[in-house]
């Protein structure tokens, strides 16, 4: 070969060389352009089942637990709550009529007696002495006009004789009569049929008008008694319903008024509300009694707690449970309350029967915010 040519073949090859490298460049460029394609559209699919994986975790740790009440209609009732306490009608304390010092007692504490049984004796022996002396005088004096009669009946002797025998016989029957009323007096006896509640007097004593010496008690004739503010005077009347709760003996039972003053009490402002009782042995005068009036009763009311009722700009509201596309969803139920006892409220309008109201867990809750029963 011409060394003057010679040079070109190294040159040719380096050239067929490179263009030979040049083509497996792109292949290789264009397979790594595929494989990233590839790769991005995995990275694509695996990203897109995280995201929706996360969106649902997202949407359920949104849901809020919650509980939730059927509300129905029911009786609402609404009360004046007073405290009273139990009276007996026939609670006496029993004094001596007569001043003296009392020499017998006739009965015990819890002893039943009856009206007009003696309780105790009073000393009566200077009655009874002036009652011997006078009946020596009324003997004389009964025997000396049957036979001023008898003469008058023959026409012997004067009018006024016969007159004065009869003046003389009937005041000495009258004296006569004094004194045994008075010795009669000398016993303390029981105004009323009932039980000795206490026996106060003691032998020896000395008894006085007006001195308690026994409590005589009725517990089959027994009452409850309170005083109510004067703002509720016209609201009351005899055959209210009444709830009375016995705190002492756990207790209540049900009645009616059976007495309000006409009249308002200047000091205390308040009526007399009396409610009898049927006979218990459990009851006691001066026991505890709380007395629940019913002023207000409504049939098939809608009845709530009051604590689950929010308000927004002076508007009352509550939550309530809507199923909304197969979802559980929070509805803001704007309501108008009527009257509320006991932590319940009665509802006018704004619910229905058969709503779910939310009880708890409802604060902070919106319109369409997902909700787990």
């Amino acid at each position: 070969m011409n060394k003057k040519y010679s040079f070109l073949v190294p040159v040719i090859t380096l050239i067929l060389a490179a263009c030979g490298g040049g083509e497996n460049k792109t292949a290789k460029l264009q397979q790594l352009k595929q494989e990233k394609a590839k790769f991005n559209e995995d990275i694509d699919k695996k990203i897109a089942a995280l995201e929706k994986e996360i969106g649902a975790k997202d949407s359920l740790q949104k849901m809020k637990d919650v509980t939730v009440a059927e509300i129905t209609d029911t009786l609402f009732q609404h009360f004046i709550d007073v405290q009273g306490s139990v009276d007996a009608r026939e609670n006496v304390n029993v004094s001596a009529r007569v001043p003296g010092v009392i020499t017998a007692i006739f009965v015990k504490e819890g002893q039943q007696v009856s009206k007009g049984q003696t309780l105790a004796q009073v000393d009566d022996q200077v009655l009874r002495a002036n009652m011997a002396e006078l009946r020596i005088q009324l003997d004389l004096a009964n025997t000396l006009f049957e036979k001023q009669k008898n003469l008058w009946s023959q026409k012997i002797g004067s009018e006024v004789q016969y007159l004065n025998a009869k003046n003389q016989k009937e005041s000495l029957e009258r004296k006569m009569a004094t004194l045994e009323d008075q010795l009669s007096q000398t016993h303390i006896i029981a105004p009323i049929s009932g039980t000795v509640d206490a026996v106060i007097a003691k032998l020896g004593d000395n008894a006085a008008p007006g001195s308690p010496a026994f409590r005589v008690v009725n517990a089959n004739n027994l009452k409850v008694t309170a005083n109510v503010a004067e703002a509720y005077a016209g609201l009351l009347k005899a055959g209210d319903q009444v709830v009375i709760a016995f705190p002492d003996i756990h207790r209540e039972i049900r009645s009616n008024i059976g007495f309000t003053s006409r009249t308002i009490d200047p000091l205390s402002r308040t009526i007399k509300v009396e409610v009898p009782l049927q006979p218990d042995n459990m009851l006691r005068p001066n026991m505890i009694a709380h007395i629940s009036i019913v002023d207000y009763t409504a049939k098939n009311a809608l009845v709530i707690p009051v604590n689950v009722i929010q308000y927004t700009s002076g508007k009352p509201f509550v939550v309530i449970a809507q199923n909304a596309n197969g979802k559980m969803v929070a509805q803001r139920k704007t309501i108008e309350m009527g009257r509320t006892y006991n932590d319940l409220a009665e509802i006018k309008t704004g619910l229905e029967k058969g709503d779910r109201i939310v009880t708890t867990g409802f604060q902070g809750l919106n319109d369409n915010d997902l909700i787990k029963l």
